[in-house]
């Protein structure tokens, strides 16, 4: 019998739930972290872009090159370690290094990243991070370190993963432009679970900035839904107390129902992905099953209290956009139907006049056929008179007399002729 055949993307699909491990990293470490979003809409050249601008980094260190059309790649790049991930709108770069600086947060760590391919990338930067991975030593020790190097009413400490460690940072952008996440390990914690730690740290990271773009967006919208809201409520009131202009009115709806529609065009992309990218923040916290540590903030209640509002307000743009364009529809679709009512009663009336034309005419054409008759009838009878006068002679009458006598007849022949004439016309 033959094999048993595979679905040729069997493997492929397979693969694509293992291409993107997680690091691995000792207890004492750094990272630094690059998120650039592309600059214009993502498509083939974006993806390109993507590629050669990693390829132009690698080069750097003459590590080797990722596959064709790679959506990630991890490998040496000098003395350090590179994991990169290409996604829909934005690409990350995270860098490790072993040991640690003198100075924690040390701004020269980002300049691993050279400034002219910095200069030269393809997409603008949402983000970026320094990490600073420490064994876990006292709590007064750990006290002190996080005073120093965060803003404290801002500042989220927890423990996680089971007390693997504990997690700190205030998402606020320090002096040089990054913002900063320090981790303490305790004893015995693999460096796998590191690694995954870190991960959802900066996915958390990223995904948060990518989400705040919506909030952007609703502020820039809702300069627009006000006027337009205005508007919409201001016609809907014309409508009932006033119908006499009904086309002007529909055509005033139906221009803000356009534009209501070309909102929604340009912003259903931004706020669907604001959508996905706060489910991916709620889900990477919840994975880290935070405790709260010292009495801090977890990360879970700092999200609650500044990124959920933001989030909130997003959805409640969106929402006022829809029920916007919903009732543009609706009063659009009673304005249609009152016009159309409107045009039936003219087109009644219209008839109706119509009608009484046909009746009008119909009379005139009775009473030009009467005369017609009359008409004719006096032309045939001198015709028939002419025409038996010399029977005079003959039969003794006179003129008068016979002319009298023809005259009955012919207007009769003339009417019934007139009468056969019409007959055949309507016909």
């Amino acid at each position: 019998m033959p094999p048993i055949q595979d679905h040729p993307l069997r493997f492929q699909l397979s693969n694509e739930l293992h291409a993107r491990p997680f690091p691995t990293l000792t207890t004492a470490s750094r990272a630094v972290f690059l998120a650039l979003k592309h600059r214009h809409v993502a498509g083939v050249d974006a993806v390109q872009a993507d590629i050669d601008h990693l390829i132009m980094l690698l080069d750097r260190y003459g590590a080797a090159h990722p596959q064709p059309g790679a959506t990630h790649y991890f490998g040496k790049l000098g003395k350090h370690r590179l994991k990169w991930e290409r996604h829909t709108e934005f690409v990350t770069f995270t860098l490790l290094v072993d040991g640690l600086s003198d100075r924690a947060f040390d701004a020269a760590d980002f300049a691993l990243f050279p400034e002219d391919w910095l200069a030269a990338a393809p997409g603008l930067r949402i983000t970026s991070c320094l990490l600073r991975i420490e064994p876990q030593q006292d709590a007064g020790i750990i006290r002190e370190k996080l005073s120093e190097w965060f803003v404290r009413e801002s500042l989220a400490a927890s423990s996680v993963l089971d007390s693997s460690g504990v997690i700190a940072g205030d998402f606020h952008i320090d002096e040089s432009g990054h913002s900063r996440f320090a981790l303490f390990i305790a004893d015995g914690v693999g460096q796998g679970r590191i690694g995954r730690i870190l991960q959802r740290l900066f996915e958390i990271e990223t995904y948060k900035a990518n989400s705040m773009l919506g909030l952007a967006k609703s502020r820039e919208l809702s300069k627009r839904m006000g006027p337009l809201d205005f508007e919409l409520t201001q016609l809907m009131g014309q409508m009932q107390t006033n119908g006499d202009d009904a086309v002007g009115q529909l055509d005033e709806l139906l221009r803000i129902s356009a534009e209501l529609e070309a909102l929604q065009a340009k912003t259903s992309f931004r706020f669907g992905a604001t959508g996905a990218y706060e489910a991916i923040v709620n889900q990477r916290i919840q994975a880290l099953r935070e405790v709260p540590w010292e009495g801090r903030q977890t990360l879970a209640e700092f999200m609650m209290r500044r990124f959920d509002p933001a989030m909130r307000t997003v959805k409640a743009t969106q929402a006022r956009l829809e029920t916007m364009s919903e009732r543009a529809v609706r009063a659009s679709q009673l304005l249609r139907t009152r016009v159309d009512v409107d045009r039936s009663a003219q087109n009644q009336k219209l008839l109706e006049s119509m009608n009484k034309r046909a009746d009008l005419q119909l009379r005139l054409q009775q009473t030009v056929e009467g005369l017609s008759v009359v008409a004719i009838s006096y032309y045939a009878v001198s015709l028939a008179s002419y025409l038996l006068y010399p029977l005079t002679g003959v039969t003794g009458t006179t003129k008068e007399l016979l002319s009298a006598g023809v005259t009955l007849p012919v207007v009769l022949i003339v009417w019934w002729m007139v009468r056969r004439i019409r007959g055949h016309s309507q016909e």
